[in-house]
């Protein structure tokens, strides 16, 4: 994987677009830290690939609640106990 500064990216779009041909994904970077994720599309493949992102997305996020929830020991709480705090925080707003 190949990654671009975003001052690369508005200086060097030809060659950037070109090379994204053959590499196929490139991350751009700001100040050294990762904002996006640059990869080629076809009309034929637009939905599905944007799907699968998004679906991907959307794994990791359910794999990382379900990690803070063993840490936290919030696994073990009943629909009572979720439906009370839901009730708490409706009566603080």
């Amino acid at each position: 994987m190949k990654f671009i500064t975003v001052r690369d990216f508005r200086t060097y779009p030809k060659k950037i677009w070109e090379d994204l041909k053959t590499v196929q994904e490139m991350v751009i970077t700001n100040n050294g830290k990762p904002i996006a994720l640059l990869t080629p599309l076809s009309d034929s493949d637009m939905e599905d690939t944007i799907k699968a992102i998004r679906q991907a997305k959307a794994k990791i996020s359910v794999e990382r609640m379900r990690g803070i929830s063993l840490k936290r020991k919030t696994y073990k709480m009943t629909g009572k106990d979720i439906n009370t705090l839901v009730a708490d925080a409706r009566k603080s707003r």
